[in-house]
């Protein structure tokens, strides 16, 4: 009889999702950049995020989810058109995806040429083009993957800083902090919420895709001071590697100008950058709050796939490192939330995901076909189960430079990295989570396994 009852609640699930999608879904994509997963410094005890905390009520919290590559256009690029960054070639923050792949579908282009509404407000695609109008367009894709896009800057209240400070001394410009005056829409992330709640009242009952891209808690680390005061100075306690730690090679991390700078870092150097990333966090997650409230006011939520992602992780102080780009499960892991009409909400799956499977997880959900061969795969049936299972490993890259790569694979219990030189680090997460201790020299017969595992991947190629 359980059997039965359970097979009649995975039916129903089915018949709910064919009838969604046969109803043209909105779908609400929202990204945070350089939003780590929990763990290290970074816990669910110190960090507030209620919001977030609402939208996992109402979802499936993907647990193990991780990202082809952990630097923002590489990783927006591979996501945005479920191919792995070997396959995109973009690797880096200086080139937009139409110069490499001008013909692809992308996700929400898919959704456009299709029917829906397509708006983006903030970064979804990496931004650049400076001053430079149509550079701009090209880089948010406007016109291929949204019919809109729009950014967003500071105003001139929002620049003016409280208090803060520019940790480095000007050696990394990047790296300063600043409590700011005024309110939340003097500040980018502030003006993104609102433009978003406006479009979704504008388009009422029009099926949309709705990209919306906070800048934060990327640097500078700048936020409203009310979600500093959040965070007493005295309350937070900056990571502390362990002195037993295996030291690895100078590209794995601490590499470049950023590793010597951070060398230099002081603890209170830590516990600033880290209190300023919590409060960035904080001020993200008080938009993300504005959007769902949209939702609940509109009653929207069983005729919209909402998606919540990070664009990567982030090291808060693990290996002395500020930063994304290695290919630690720090920064390879990102946040992955999605809820879904039909669906059940408050549950969590330690299923191994990446972020390719969101591509074929909103063509699945909106009954759309593929354009090209997906390197992912779609999630419905963790979203109707979550001890499902679609993989049993995800991979990730990383370049140091035209004759330097690595490519890491995680499973279950291994995080295996090989490099392009030879040189290569294992680590087991049964026993070591915070991927402390390299152990490749003990196991050899499972060096040989993911090995062979990787060279089943795409070969990655530096050429242009």
């Amino acid at each position: 009889m359980k059997i039965l009852i359970a097979l009649c609640a995975l039916l129903l699930q089915v018949h709910v999702g064919t009838a969604f999608a046969e109803s043209k879904p909105n779908v609400l994509l929202i990204m945070a950049d350089d939003l780590r997963d929990f763990g290290g410094a970074f816990t669910k005890e110190v960090v507030k995020t209620p919001n977030l905390d609402r939208l996992r009520a109402r979802g499936t919290t993907f647990e193990r989810a991780y990202v082809q590559y952990p630097v923002c256009n590489p990783s927006r690029s591979s996501m945005m058109t479920g191919l792995r960054a070997e396959q995109t070639g973009i690797t880096g923050n200086d080139i937009p995806l139409r110069e490499k792949m001008p013909e692809v579908v992308t996700l929400p282009q898919l959704c456009k040429e299709a029917g829906w509404q397509s708006h983006a407000f903030g970064k979804l695609y990496h931004l650049g083009g400076g001053k430079d109008v149509e550079a701009r367009r090209r880089w948010m894709d406007e016109g291929s993957s949204w019919h809109t896009a729009r950014s967003f800057e500071a105003t001139r209240t929002g620049r003016k800083m409280l208090e803060g400070r520019d940790v480095t001394d000007g050696v990394l410009k990047w790296c300063q902090w600043g409590a700011a005056d005024g309110n939340d829409d003097d500040q980018p992330d502030g003006q993104i919420a609102a433009a978003t709640v406006a479009k979704i009242e504008e388009l009422g009952d029009t099926p949309w895709f709705i990209g919306c891209g906070f800048m934060k808690p990327h640097d500078p680390f700048i936020a409203p001071k009310k979600y500093f005061d959040l965070y007493p100075p005295d309350s937070l306690k900056p990571w502390s590697d362990p002195a037993d730690m295996t030291v690895v090679p100078r590209e794995s991390v601490g590499f470049g100008d950023y590793g010597t700078a951070f060398a230099k870092f002081t603890e209170e150097d830590w516990r600033e950058l880290l209190r300023a990333y919590c409060a960035g966090t904080s001020f993200m997650d008080a938009q993300l709050g504005l959007v769902l409230d949209a939702l609940d006011r509109h009653q929207l939520w069983e005729k919209t796939l909402v998606i919540f992602v990070g664009d990567h992780g982030y090291h808060t102080g693990e290996r002395q490192w500020w930063n994304k780009n290695t290919l630690f499960e720090r920064s390879c892991r990102a946040p992955l939330i999605i809820a879904a009409p039909g669906m059940k909400g408050g549950r969590t799956s330690q299923s191994l995901v990446e972020f390719v499977d969101l591509y074929p997880t909103v063509a699945d959900f909106c009954g759309l076909k593929m354009p090209h061969p997906a390197a992912g795969a779609s999630l419905r049936s963790v979203l109707v189960d979550p001890a499902a299972s679609i993989k049993d490993a995800a991979f990730t890259l990383i370049t140091r430079s035209p004759k330097l790569h690595a490519q890491s694979i995680r499973t279950d219990r291994w995080r295996f990295t090989s490099w392009s030189d030879g040189r290569v680090e294992l680590y087991d997460h049964e026993s070591d989570p915070e991927e402390l201790h390299e152990v490749s020299a003990q196991h050899a017969d499972v060096i040989t396994e993911l090995s062979a595992r990787l060279q089943k991947l795409t070969a990655f190629t530096s050429k242009p």
